[in-house]
């Protein structure tokens, strides 16, 4: 750990400070919220990023594991899912936290061997529709907010149903990537239902078609592409291996490469609470990652700059508001930060 860690920032900071001060100043609100947390300073990058004082805000509560956080640009809300509540919630400054859909994923009765039931990731699509990581109905589907139609994009691969996609992302030519770890069966990974040998990230295509990417990550979780959509990210939540890994693509989305691009094991070892979980990416390519502790902020390199600290496990982020506002879902609730850095997309 540094030492810039353990001291307090000095007035040698004030220039970037000031110099953040514009964009990271807090949207008009009608609404005045609980902070909670703290900013931990790893590197003085980060004070291009975030400020050290930045308030983090408490914007809703209540829910059993928050997680998919994603802004929808055109109404300016936020949806999130409940998963153990199968339940996705739409939260704006004007109307606060509502019920959007329920159920969020499974729509059945017969519970049996699910652990969670509900909906996880979410991704936009140009179009308007949703991308659904639908872990209790295993399967990845595109929902229409106007109808709430939901559309099976695929649901096995090599005949064998999926365990229970977690999260989800697309590229701009139209493939969507995703991650299938078995947090939503009850035994995890020794549930009768699994049918998956791996635990995979995988692909679809714009033709329907399935690949599997990597089947060697025991629990891949979060998904994020870089600015330039030429590396895949995504993060390993477990604990003997709890890594984010960076895959390089080639111009047809396969894996040229990969490495791991940073480990978490001395926050595991030091005591922090979480694992690597979601992630959402800037659009000069820093890295805002859920960590043990709270939400890593990582430079393209894996580098720790600092860390954004909720008081609770954070499951995953994304941008919203003006492109500077971070929403992060953390355990029973969804908090936000104003930052400097602009969210992937937001630039367009």
């Amino acid at each position: 750990m540094r030492a810039l860690e353990k001291r307090a920032v000095t007035a040698a900071f004030a220039a970037a400070l000031l110099a953040t001060a514009c964009t990271t100043a807090p949207p008009p609100t009608a609404a005045t919220y609980a902070t909670v947390g703290r900013i931990v300073v790893y590197d003085e990058a980060l004070l291009k990023i975030v400020a050290p004082d930045a308030r983090i805000e408490r914007i809703a509560h209540g829910f059993t594991w928050a997680e998919g956080p994603l802004w929808i640009r055109d109404g300016q809300y936020l949806l999130f899912n409940d998963v153990p509540g199968n339940t996705m919630y739409r939260w704006s400054t004007r109307d606060g936290a509502s019920v959007f859909l329920k159920p969020s994923g499974y729509g059945g009765t017969d519970l049996d061997g699910l652990r969670e039931a509900g909906a996880n990731g979410l991704e936009i699509e140009p179009q308007g529709t949703v991308l659904l990581a639908d872990s209790g109905s295993r399967l990845i589907a595109r929902l229409d907010p106007s109808t709430m139609r939901k559309t099976t994009l695929a649901a096995s691969y090599r005949n064998k149903r999926f365990n229970s996609p977690n999260d989800v992302v697309r590229h701009s030519n139209g493939a969507v990537y995703f991650t299938d770890p078995p947090y939503g069966l009850k035994g995890i990974n020794e549930s009768p239902l699994k049918e998956q040998p791996v635990n995979g990230v995988y692909r679809i295509d714009r033709d329907g078609s399935v690949h599997l990417i990597d089947g060697s990550l025991r629990f891949p979780n979060g998904v994020a592409l870089s600015p330039d959509e030429r590396t895949l990210y995504v993060a390993n939540s477990d604990e003997e291996h709890p890594v984010w890994v960076a895959y390089r693509l080639d111009a047809h989305g396969d894996v040229e490469d990969k490495r791991v691009l940073g480990d978490a094991s001395d926050l595991i070892a030091a005591g922090a609470d979480g694992a690597p979980d979601g992630l959402c990416v800037s659009d000069d390519g820093h890295l805002f990652a859920s960590a043990p502790g709270g939400l890593l902020v990582m430079d393209a390199n894996g580098t720790r700059l600092g860390l954004i600290d909720t008081g609770a496990r954070v499951s995953n982020c994304t941008f919203g508001d003006d492109g500077h506002t971070v929403y992060m879902t953390s355990h029973h609730s969804v908090v936000r930060v104003r930052v400097a850095a602009t969210g992937f997309g937001f630039g367009r």
